[in-house]
């Protein structure tokens, strides 16, 4: 179970708790029977939802040039497109990858590169369909840019239609390693990654990916 959860999982207890304790005031059974099964669904999927498995990269001599997935998920796209970030990305061109996670995904996020934070920024928006297109520069986002020494790569978590609340433990300046836990998305969600055109794509649209597992890319 993830820290991020904490405040969720402990609302979805005390909502089922109450339901339990009106079903007793039901004399039919069949109304007590719903109440309890209503209150376990509720309990059952809240803790399924914020599920937080241990997870580490396949041992590799070129680590440090690997991408991983920052996410679980269903990759949606895969794109070159012109630098939308060219005060912060240094290439004229990117590759866009974006990764849509439904409500059944392991929602925890993960660093996809080593290296040092040198951007942070999140912008307030919509709450539009993840999947759309036009949720990556209309909804609420965190945008967040890792120098690994080689190449920097920009990553963004955006909320979705269901999703309201993102996470992010980071701050610029910080030094992380690929893999480990930086927060997440709440109920449903997609992360957009932008990665140097001259990388080598290591997956296809429509593959599942896992978070801190699956290699996307590998820098040149």
């Amino acid at each position: 179970m993830t820290k991020y959860g904490k405040d969720v999982i402990w609302k979805a207890f005390v909502v089922s708790s109450i339901l339990i304790f009106i079903s007793f005031f039901f004399e039919l059974k069949s109304i007590r029977i719903i109440l309890l099964i209503i209150s376990l669904l509720i309990l059952t999927f809240t803790l399924y939802f914020f599920r937080d498995p241990e997870r580490k990269p396949e041992k590799s001599s070129d680590i440090d040039s690997l991408i991983l997935s920052p996410a679980d998920g269903k990759i949606i796209k895969i794109e070159k497109i012109t630098n939308p970030y060219k005060s912060i990305l240094n290439n004229e061109t990117y590759i866009q990858i974006s990764i849509f996670m439904s409500p059944l995904n392991v929602h925890v996020n993960r660093i996809p590169v080593s290296g040092k934070v040198i951007y942070l920024n999140h912008i307030k928006g919509k709450f539009k369909a993840a999947f759309a297109d036009k949720s990556s520069n209309l909804n609420e986002r965190t945008e967040i840019a890792i120098d690994s020494g080689k190449s920097i790569i920009l990553f963004k978590q955006i909320a979705g239609f269901v999703a309201r609340r993102i996470v992010c433990d980071l701050k610029e300046g910080d030094m992380v390693k690929s893999g480990m836990r930086f927060g997440m998305i709440k109920f449903g969600s997609r992360i957009d990654l932008y990665i140097p055109d001259n990388a080598e794509i290591l997956i296809n649209t429509g593959n599942k990916v896992k978070a801190g597992v699956t290699v996307i890319a590998k820098l040149i």
